[in-house]
């Protein structure tokens, strides 16, 4: 290896790049990583993290609003968006100085430029500068989608949400997927009139039908306002500064913000891939095999540049797992069977495991569970939301396949059941557990 100038260099800062970056020169390698824009990736950045903190903060407004139920008398309350913003900032900017001092520590050397595929094992710096690397990490991450339409300038994504100058007065969202959701609940909390616009009439697609069919009357219930089957067709600037929606359904809807959340691509244009032969997916992915690695034997990828998992933690574990690979004599693969996930819309739904549907669709026959019930905190509110809770057995060997949850906490739940479900753990399992009694929790053993 001694004749390249570092044994890996990884293109990207991101979660799975600074984790490969880590676990490699853990190893032993001579490591170098380049990121264009911060250390810390989408998550960090301008994703899962800031976003959270958002709907942390939006929570407050629902406790507010039933603080008198619980004996409190509340008076002069108000809420500073900008406050919030750079609270919000303030604490990426610790997370990024963090990640950084996790590559220092690792004797990680960093630039902080853009760098691109030059070679089988050369990379090209922004300055015109040529590094040669033994292996070559990917691990840019992927970017919004912006759809073709007139005015698109005038729209927002996720990237830009978090440096808002002023809390818009009315929000009009594109999409119905996790992100889109997840702003909705967030703006219509803090006060903001919220529009959801959508190409059809489905709302995040993939995940249980009981739970979406609930979610959305949910959402509506609380304000938010949604117009199926009516993507954005236009978007103009009125002369007092305001936005003008034109949707395709003919709808006309006045914003002063619109935020457009139909998805995120893989961010390979421009990255010189096609200078080593690698050919993209439909998508812009990047194809590899089990072990990471592309169509050029020394270049691998991993996280959501992939398309295969567009989630932090599988960015994670596939760095680390490409790490213990290459440099630590150490193969192997990560498996994405029984991946938890949840959606932090107000309130979250969370799930592991297969669907009913999906379940029909492998076994047959399957056996489902459901718990309909209000959790006890929603007595003190005067909106009757319930939870539901959802197990999808197989009947032939008891084993549950998947488990599904809306409602207060259901994420912080779900994580321990994934557990369960992972382990190939039985409903009989579940009944023999004995309950953790008052919570939401114990749903899940007392279902019959």
């Amino acid at each position: 290896m001694t004749d390249f100038d570092y044994d890996l260099f990884v293109i990207g800062a991101g979660s799975g790049g600074v984790r490969a970056s880590r676990i490699a020169a853990s190893h032993g390698a001579r490591v170098a990583v380049a990121e264009e824009y911060r250390v810390g990736g989408t998550c960090v950045i301008r994703g899962c993290v800031p976003k959270k903190l958002l709907v942390y903060a939006s929570h407050f407004a629902h406790s507010l609003h039933d603080a008198p139920t619980f004996g409190w008398t509340l008076e002069g309350t108000r809420f500073d968006w900008a406050r919030l913003r750079d609270f919000v900032a303030g604490d990426v900017d610790r997370l990024e100085r963090a990640y950084t001092s996790t590559l220092d520590s690792n004797r990680v050397e960093h630039f902080h430029e853009r760098a691109v595929v030059a070679g089988p094992n050369t990379v090209r710096l922004a300055s015109g500068r040529e590094i040669s690397a033994k292996v070559i990490l990917i691990a840019v991450g992927a970017w919004p989608v912006l759809p073709e339409i007139d005015g698109v300038e005038h729209c927002i994504t996720s990237n830009e949400v978090f440096q808002l100058p002023e809390l818009p007065r009315r929000v009009v969202i594109q999409g119905a997927g996790y992100i889109a959701l997840e702003f909705a609940g967030v703006f219509n909390a803090l006060g903001s009139q919220v529009t959801v616009v959508n190409r059809s009439d489905k709302i995040l697609r993939g995940y249980d039908h009981d739970l979406t069919d609930r979610l959305l009357p949910i959402m509506q219930a609380r304000g938010i306002e949604f117009a199926f089957n009516h993507p954005i067709e236009d978007v103009s600037k009125q002369t007092d500064g305001s936005l003008l929606v034109r949707t395709a359904g003919g709808l006309d809807l006045a914003a002063d913000a619109v935020l457009v959340a139909t998805g995120r691509k893989p961010k390979t244009q421009g990255l010189g891939l096609d200078s080593v032969g690698i050919e993209l997916g439909s998508n812009g992915e990047i194809p590899v095999d089990d072990h990471n690695r592309t169509s050029c034997p020394s270049i691998y990828a991993v996280g959501d540049v992939t398309d295969r998992v567009q989630l932090t933690p599988v960015a994670i574990r596939e760095g680390h797992a490409f790490a213990d690979t290459v440099f630590g004599n150490a193969p192997r693969t990560v498996a994405y069977d029984h991946i938890p996930s949840a959606v932090f819309t107000q309130p979250p739904i969370a799930s592991v495991g297969l669907t009913e549907v999906q379940a029909r669709t492998v076994h047959g026959h399957v056996q489902v569970f459901k718990s309909d019930f209000r959790p006890m905190q929603n007595m003190f509110s005067d909106q009757a939301e319930r939870g539901y809770y959802k197990l999808v057995v197989d009947p032939a060997s008891d084993r549950v396949l998947g488990v599904h949850m809306l409602g207060p906490d259901a994420p912080e739940i779900l994580q321990a059941v994934a557990i369960a479900v992972k382990a190939g753990l039985t409903k009989a399992q579940f009944d023999e557990t004995v309950a953790l009694h008052p919570s939401m929790a114990e749903e899940l053993v007392l279902m019959r």
